[in-house]
């Protein structure tokens, strides 16, 4: 047991804390115990940059060559561009989330969408590979 002296607001207290057992702990402030359960932290979940594995036939290649690509880092918040829809240039094809904004990130020509690269919530780096066109 640890004991401690805590001046809160001019008023001193005496507390005492034991050990936690199975997530209780007993604490004693001016000689009245109390049951207190610790609250842990919400775990957050940390983000991880995923390396898609680059293409080795040259069809690929010359697909990754014409990708919509990352123009920085960040996150990807949305995907509003699916397998095989139809695109207009200028529409929007990925939602990338850097420095804090929002940034919709554009068909730079017209066509039809071959391939989503990456997934909502996937931290990318810059000019990584998104989307291949047809």
């Amino acid at each position: 047991m640890k004991d401690y002296k805590y001046i809160i607001n001019g008023h001193e207290y005496a507390v005492s804390v034991g050990e936690r057992k199975e997530g209780l702990t007993v604490v004693t402030v001016n000689g009245e115990n109390y049951d207190v359960i610790l609250v842990p932290e919400p775990k957050t979940e940390k983000k991880v940059v995923v390396k898609k594995p680059v293409a080795s036939t040259s069809s690929e290649r010359n697909d990754l060559q014409d990708a919509l690509r990352s123009p920085l880092p960040g996150t990807i918040v949305a995907i509003p561009a699916t397998v095989g829809k139809k695109v207009r240039e200028g529409d929007t094809l990925v939602v990338l989330e850097a420095m804090k904004m929002n940034n919709n990130l554009t068909a730079e020509r017209d066509g039809r969408v071959k391939a989503i690269l990456i997934e909502e919530g996937e931290t990318v780096k810059e000019n990584t590979p998104l989307v291949t066109f047809e």
